[in-house]
């Protein structure tokens, strides 16, 4: 059933003009209270108009069906048409469509988060199994991602960021903390299994309660702290169990949980003021120039120059030739940062709760590939802990959902 709507515009040809305030898209548009009660519409019904007597100095009136805005020149009437504007009947189907298609845009997008992350890890591992240089792997990582952005603002696909100094004091820190976490991350990757990693990365909910609650002063619910016990557990039943299972390795993991959680502490204690801050993928990529200049003189520090011929051909010999492990790397960078900005653009169309538990899968199918590809040996104790610490964090993740009530005053 089609409902309706009046519009009403003016018959004359010779109109005054429509706007003298530039203000306004159509022109002034009156307060209806300006209008006199017309008596107009004694009934509605099936487009029935009994009588018009009321305007001023308005009589010629015609109804008919028409799809045009509001229109109303200043404040004298020079004869008007009454029209009725059909409502369509299909807005409901309209609207389904959309909602359709942005749940396919937004399904698309998930799809290619994971795909980019699971292709990052496999390339990553095989670079960091040949090639013993985690800093040196990191900042190359950092230099593409570097590369990408200045190709990104240069071609105006993004608005450029105008930085100010309050800003930059509260983004350095976040970006050596940023730069901490990768680098232990790829450090931890290159000693054990990809998959024990991203299972020890499944405590990041436990260091955001804890952050928050030592600098921040929020207290969690009972419910987040509930969830906390199968992470916690999970991922000591997996460390007891795990093949590859080294020092270095587990604590580099868990320490990039720490940094990892530190800047996201770090971001909520010393946000920049509103008319200030930056959109996420911005902040993103200043954060990550940023932390390409940070680890490039610090990796030359900690391991040297490692881009020799003799270098790369000590790699070589371990299995990948240097064309191999040059194509490898850049695939890895342009995976990195890549998956990184479609999670950013994901959060921006998503609630973060939503995007929590999008990554909670991530993780999941991340460590199903790398055991299938890499043919990890997974003893069934050690499946059981990656499966506890990982339905820890889908509930964490459901967990925030639940608002507690407010308490009554008495």
């Amino acid at each position: 059933m089609q409902s309706t709507a009046l519009t009403l515009s003016p018959l004359t040809p010779l109109l005054r003009p429509l706007n003298k305030n530039p203000n306004h898209r159509y022109g002034s548009l009156w307060n209806l209270s300006s209008l006199k009660p017309l008596g107009l519409l004694r009934s509605i019904n099936g487009l029935s108009f009994q009588k018009a007597s009321h305007l001023s100095s308005c009589s010629r009136f015609n109804a008919r069906r028409i799809n045009e805005p509001f229109l109303i020149s200043d404040g004298r009437c020079d004869g008007f048409k009454v029209r009725a504007t059909p409502v369509p009947g299909n807005v409901g189907d309209t609207n389904d469509s959309s909602g359709l298609a942005t749940s396919m845009q937004l399904g698309a997008m998930f799809a290619i988060w994971y795909i980019l992350n699971i292709y990052f890890n496999i390339f990553n591992k095989q670079v960091l199994k040949v090639y013993t240089f985690p800093a040196t792997v990191t900042a190359f990582h950092f230099g593409c991602g570097t590369l990408m952005i200045l190709i990104m603002w240069a071609s105006n696909l993004y608005d450029r960021p105008k930085l100010t100094r309050s800003q930059l004091a509260v983004i350095i820190p976040l970006a050596i903390v940023h730069t901490l976490g990768n680098l232990l991350t790829n450090v931890s990757i290159g000693r054990v299994n990809v998959s024990f990693t991203h299972t020890i990365k499944a405590m990041e909910p436990f260091f955001t309660v804890l952050f928050s609650v030592l600098f921040l002063g929020e207290w969690p619910t009972f419910w987040i702290v509930f969830s906390l016990i199968p992470v916690v557990g999970g991922v000591a039943l997996a460390s007891f169990t795990e093949a590859s299972f080294n020092w270095i390795g587990f604590c580099s993991a868990m320490a990039s949980n720490v940094t990892n959680q530190s800047r996201n502490v770090l971001s909520k204690k010393f946000m920049v003021k509103n008319e200030e801050t930056l959109d996420n993928i911005n902040l993103f990529s200043i954060i990550t120039i940023i932390s390409f200049m940070l680890l490039v003189p610090a990796a030359i520090l900690l391991e040297g120059v490692k881009f020799s011929p003799s270098y790369l051909q000590s790699a070589a010999n371990q299995g990948l030739n240097i064309r191999e492990l040059c194509i490898r790397s850049l695939l890895a960078g342009f995976c990195l940062h890549s998956y990184q900005q479609v999670s950013y653009m994901i959060l921006q169309m998503v609630s973060p709760v939503t995007h929590s538990v999008g990554n909670c899968v991530k993780r999941v199918v991340v460590i199903i590939a790398s055991v299938i590809f890499f043919q990890t040996p997974v003893s069934p104790i050690n499946s059981l802990g990656t499966t506890l610490a990982l339905t820890g964090v889908f509930l964490y993740s459901k967990a925030k959902q639940l608002k507690p009530k407010p308490k009554v005053a008495s």
